[in-house]
């Protein structure tokens, strides 16, 4: 007999996320947080309006994506768009380090400099300003009755988030182009619609993401947690929980001992600082950043109960083997410095010095040729064949200068440029030029079975006398 009974509803696959409200904390780790958050902000927003002088009708901002003349300048290096191996190598370079770091102390990037994190604690630091510590914007929190004052409370902290993000927003905007021309333009509506639209793109992701997302950007949509097991091994430094030496969990007194109890005394402490909601005591966990407020909070009750500090720390696998087994642990540097480090530290440097060698070794002239292909190549009446060319030139002189485009292969080709008698041509300071060039082979130059003649454009700087030059080939044939 069938049963009239509805299925039960499917269970749901998405957990609904609870709000975390960490408790403050003081410490070593949160001290270190506090600096590198000074440091790293500072950086970002003070960068755009230093200054650095590089000569007349160069930018005197001394970082700057100048989009427009499609250079970079960071004080005195300066990047052309045919230079871009210098951002894949500092790019490289950055995923190298972010190896590093991440094999010998775990997700220590994500703890401490990730921007996530870094924007995070300053919006948990106004929130806890405006509403106060985490008990008291618990209780904001379940209270379900909007009043007056949650209302207040509630503005007051999105105004500030929002100036916050604003900020973020507007300091981003100001790689591009001069900070202080671009802040007046900003403020007078003179300035171009893509600034204001960045500006308020990078405002709402900020203050969406610092504000109300926080560590679910850590959990769900960062790919790091998951890439991160590839990187770390049994000498990983991470935090972790001396379970051998806290366990069981028990309440005590100062200084009592209490026959079979352990260090923890289940006091929450560690749980109600994490800024992602774990219980460290649970194990690793996918959702932990290693900032270490769980340290700092556990060795404040242990100073306060009479128990040695450590029994939350950074430590290693083989550590907890070792502590188990009554055996002396490692020295960090034995748990730093070992073959996978090492080998990162290596590629590190190879690539920076790489990068150092190639800065310093930057040409003040270049030039690219790009044969023209449509048509390959043209018959003149006379029977000669010509060949034509886009030739860049460029000069990083702060001045102009007459650059010589000679050829040097079969001696029966012959160089003009268009629009200019002989061939010198003036390149303006520190910009490039794009110049037509035609190559011209007489009927009877070229064998017959040649299709494709190399040959090698160069370009002299007459005042300077430096040389560049680029191969390329002739097409077609005279005969």
């Amino acid at each position: 007999m069938a049963s009239n009974e509805s299925p039960p509803p499917p269970a749901s696959l998405y957990a609904k996320r609870e709000p975390i409200f960490p408790k403050r904390v003081s410490g070593r780790y949160r001290n270190l947080k506090w600096i590198i958050m000074i440091l790293t902000l500072g950086i970002y927003y003070i960068t755009p309006w230093i200054r650095f002088d590089r000569g007349p009708q160069l930018p005197d901002q001394a970082v700057l994506i100048d989009m427009a003349g499609r250079r970079f300048f960071f004080f005195w290096i300066e990047i052309w768009p045919h230079e871009f191996y210098f951002i894949a190598g500092l790019l490289v370079m950055a995923g190298l380090g972010l190896f590093l770091f991440t094999s010998a102390l775990g997700r220590v990037w994500c703890g401490y400099t990730c921007p996530q994190t870094v924007w995070t604690d300053l919006f948990i630091l106004v929130e806890r300003w405006i509403e106060g510590d985490r008990n008291a914007r618990l209780r904001l929190h379940r209270q379900k009755k909007m009043d007056f004052r949650k209302a207040r409370l509630n503005v007051t902290k999105w105004i500030v988030w929002l100036l916050i993000a604003a900020s973020t927003g507007g300091a981003w905007v100001f790689y591009f182009t001069d900070a202080p021309t671009l802040l007046v333009d900003l403020f007078t509506l003179n300035a171009h619609p893509i600034a204001y639209t960045t500006i308020a793109i990078l405002t709402a992701i900020t203050f969406l993401f610092g504000g109300f997302a926080r560590e679910q950007i850590c959990t769900y949509a960062c790919p790091w947690p998951r890439i991160q097991a590839a990187m770390i091994d049994e000498d990983t430094l991470m935090v972790g929980y001396r379970s051998w030496r806290g366990e069981p969990r028990g309440k005590r007194r100062r200084g009592g001992d209490e026959e079979g109890l352990g260090d923890c005394i289940d006091c929450m402490a560690c749980v109600t600082v994490c800024p992602v909601g774990i219980d460290i005591r649970d194990g690793q966990q996918l959702e932990c950043i290693t900032c270490a407020l769980c340290i700092d909070a556990c060795d404040d009750i242990m100073a306060k109960i009479g128990k040695p500090r450590g029994l939350i720390d950074y430590m290693a696998y083989t550590d907890e083997k070792a502590e188990r087994a009554g055996k002396p642990i490692k020295p960090i540097m034995k748990h730093v410095m070992r073959p996978r480090t090492i080998m990162y530290t290596t590629l590190w440097s190879v690539v920076g010095v790489a990068l150092v060698v190639a800065l310093f070794m930057q040409a003040d002239i270049g030039v690219t040729v790009s044969p023209v292909r449509n048509p390959t190549f043209v018959t003149l009446s006379d029977g000669a064949i010509r060949n034509t060319y886009d030739v860049r030139l460029r000069n990083k002189h702060g001045e102009a200068r007459p650059f010589q485009l000679t050829i040097k292969g079969d001696p029966s080709l012959e160089i003009m440029l268009e629009g200019i008698k002989g061939n010198v041509v003036m390149v303006p300071a520190d910009t490039s030029k794009l110049q037509r060039v035609y190559v011209v082979a007489p009927k009877g130059a070229v064998p017959a079975e040649t299709e494709r003649t190399g040959f090698r454009l160069w370009v002299e700087d007459l005042e300077s006398e430096e040389r560049a030059s680029k191969d390329t080939v002739f097409n077609g044939r005279t005969n």
